[in-house]
C-alpha cells in the first residue's frame, strides 16, 4: 500500500520538517513527563528548569515542522486540519506554559504544561488508536482522518480534567517562589 507519493520523499524541505518533527517531538516525549515529578522538581530546581528549557525548545521546534508536514497528510484535507490543529495547539500552550513561569505563575504554568504534554503524548495515542480505527473502518486512510482528530482531542478533555481538579492548585508558597 501507497501512502505518500515519491515526489515527496524528493522534498529536502520534507525530509527536514519530517526529522526535525519526530527527532525533537521524541526528544520532548522522552524529557517532558519527567518534568511532572514532584520529587525532582523540589530536590533539583535547576534541572527541572534546565530539562524544561529543552522540553520547549524542542515542542517549539517539533510543532513548527509538525505544523508544515500536516500539508501533505495521508488522509487530505481532514486529515491535515487535524494535525496543523494539534501543531498550533501544542506550539501555544507550550509557550504559554514558558510565559507563564517566566512571570511567576506557577499554577497557570503547570495547566498549561500539562495541556502541552497531552498535545505532545498524541504520538503515543495515535499509534495505540491506529490499529483499532484500521480495523473498525478497514481502511488506512480513513482510520488515518479520524486519528489525526482522534489523537489529541481526548488527551486535551483529559488534562482539562485533570487542570480542574483541587490537588492542581499549588500550595501557597509554591506561588510565591
Amino acid at each position: 500500500m501507497k501512502i505518500k507519493p515519491d515526489e515527496l520523499f524528493l522534498n529536502p524541505f520534507w525530509h527536514l520538517g519530517f526529522y526535525t518533527h519526530i527527532i525533537f517531538g521524541g526528544l520532548a516525549l522522552l524529557i517532558g513527563w519527567i518534568q511532572f515529578s514532584p520529587g525532582i522538581r523540589s530536590k533539583n530546581t535547576a534541572f527541572h528548569r534546565q530539562t524544561g528549557r529543552l522540553y520547549v525548545m524542542a515542542v517549539l521546534l517539533s510543532s513548527l515542522a509538525g505544523f508544515y508536514i500536516a500539508f501533505y497528510a495521508t488522509g487530505g484535507l481532514l486529515a491535515a486540519l487535524g494535525f496543523m490543529s494539534l501543531g498550533f495547539i501544542w506550539f501555544y500552550t507550550t509557550l504559554m506554559a514558558y510565559i507563564r513561569i517566566r512571570n511567576r505563575q506557577v499554577v497557570q504554568h503547570r495547566n498549561m504544561m500539562i495541556y502541552s504534554y497531552a498535545c505532545c503524548f498524541a504520538a503515543v495515542t495515535l499509534r495505540l488508536w491506529m490499529p483499532f480505527l484500521y480495523a473498525i473502518f478497514g481502511n488506512f486512510e480513513t482510520a488515518y482522518v479520524v486519528v489525526a482528530w482522534w489523537c489529541w482531542i481526548p488527551n486535551l478533555a483529559t488534562a482539562y480534567f485533570l487542570t480542574r481538579k483541587p490537588a492542581m492548585v499549588a500550595p501557597q508558597q509554591e506561588q510565591a517562589r
